[in-house]
């Protein structure tokens, strides 16, 4: 009867140490770090699913179709609907300032961000504006690789295969023209967790647009990733870097992230590359501690020198990082 007893209990403990274990692989976390409940898949299928909420409304910074395996889009993503945007003050009845700001961030030096790139950020700070151009809220020495694309000239290809490699996650910024010609490209950026953010349906300077007009830049964009690619983000950077406080406003009120740099140079000018080491004495020698950093994917320099820039960076000390991971 004694051994009765205790091969009941045992299996009694046994189930319930199950029935925990099970409980806690249902429990996942959804794009905005909240615990998500929903019920898991008996198969690895399930890992390769992501949410298909509206990004505009949900607060995720990115958003995926589901993964079919089909050739649905270009990265075998289900499409994502397409969505509507509002535009708040369309007449701009608040005032705000809609003088060109040329966006400027000055030469940092001894691993300290230039004070025109601190002043930069303590602007969008102090106006409530959702932009980024120097992480000034950690205190660790981090930094972001964000490029511009530019057309495919066979070397985005060479740079995603680094990124690989030294498993860093960057953002790429393009427009409408640069997905149609090269979407074997971005689909292997979606397809590979980096981020591809919105610059735009046809690159014009937003300050010069009414509130409206910006508002169909940023719409024929997000409609055709999510039409084409399964995807979406609400990452912005400004075409050639020019703005206004009313142009800032405005993506913002459309829930967009506005990405600056405070760390560039002259990599954009293809007749002109200076070689793989310059780009790599000159990016290193600007390092600085929430550095953004701009490269542009059209620079042969870039692509020839990345992995040494990634090496030495990290052997300052740094961590590169996720814009996903910037806290505000």
């Amino acid at each position: 009867m004694k051994k009765f007893i205790c091969f009941i209990t045992a299996l009694f403990i046994g189930f319930s140490f199950t029935a925990c274990n099970t409980d806690e692989k249902n429990v996942s976390l959804s794009p905005t770090g909240e615990a998500d409940t929903r019920e898991q898949s008996t198969t690895e299928e399930k890992s390769d699913e992501q949410t298909t909420e509206n990004s505009t409304n949900s607060g995720a910074k990115i958003v995926y179709g589901e993964n079919t395996g089909t050739d649905k889009t270009y990265t075998g993503l289900e499409p994502l609907p397409c969505v509507d945007f509002e535009v708040s003050d369309p007449d701009n009845a608040k005032g705000l300032s809609t003088v060109k700001i040329s966006h400027s961030f000055g030469v940092a030096r001894n691993e300290t961000a230039h004070e025109i790139s601190q002043s930069s950020q303590q602007h969008f700070d102090e106006g409530g504006f959702d932009a980024i151009t120097l992480d000034t809220v950690t205190d660790e020495k981090v930094v972001y690789l964000t490029f511009d694309v530019g057309y495919d000239n066979g070397y985005t290809g060479m740079i995603l295969d680094t990124l690989k490699e030294k498993n860093v996650t960057a953002a790429f910024f393009c427009t409408v023209d640069e997905m149609e010609s090269d979407p074997e490209s971005i689909a292997r950026m979606i397809n590979e967790g980096h981020i591809v953010g919105n610059h735009t349906d046809t690159h014009p300077s937003m300050d010069e647009l009414t509130r409206t007009q910006m508002m169909e830049e940023i719409k024929g964009f997000d409609d055709y990733i999510r039409t084409n690619f399964g995807y979406s983000s609400l990452y912005f950077r400004f075409p050639k870097g020019e703005y206004s406080d009313c142009a800032l406003d405005l993506l913002g009120s459309l829930g967009y992230t506005s990405v600056f740099w405070s760390l560039a140079y002259s990599d954009w000018d293809t007749s002109n590359q200076k070689g793989a080491q310059y780009a790599l004495e000159t990016v290193t020698a600007r390092i600085h501690p929430g550095a953004v950093i701009l490269l542009h994917a059209v620079s042969s320099d870039n692509a020839q020198a990345l992995g040494d820039i990634i090496d030495t960076v990290r052997n300052m000390g740094y961590e590169f990082r996720s814009l996903e991971d910037y806290k505000k």
